[in-house]
């Protein structure tokens, strides 16, 4: 079991800045997929960013560029910095986790979720 709690949003002017953090309950081992994601008033969940089991990156297009995805270890946290936010960025926002993707030789089927973080961007 993995459980994953996120801090960090808030109200930001678009242009600003924001950092969300997800706090694991366990170890944040490499193999884990871990990975960002959001959902608009209205609209789908779409992924935001990944970090896969082999350690590769994934960003979506609308946030290439302005958004960073990293883990620290010894903290077991996962962070989501957002830079050059845009009012199209607001959203509830939810840290992911896989933990089986590596051991089971298969993708990132995110099976663990936190209970989201809102962020709004104003004009």
């Amino acid at each position: 079991q993995v459980q994953l709690v996120e801090s960090g949003g808030g109200s930001v002017q678009a242009g600003g800045s924001l950092r969300l953090s997800c706090a694991a309950s366990g170890y944040l081992y490499s193999s884990y997929c871990m990975g960002w994601f959001r959902q608009a008033p209205g609209k789908e969940r779409e992924g935001v960013a990944v970090i896969n089991s082999d350690g590769s990156i994934f960003y979506a297009d609308a946030v290439k560029g302005r958004f960073t995805i990293a883990k620290e270890y010894n903290k077991n946290t996962l962070y989501l910095e957002m830079y050059s936010l845009k009012p199209e960025d607001t959203a509830m926002y939810y840290c992911a986790a896989d933990p089986d993707a590596y051991r089971l030789g298969r993708g990132c089927d995110f099976n663990y979720w936190g209970q989201g973080t809102r962020v709004t961007v104003s004009p």
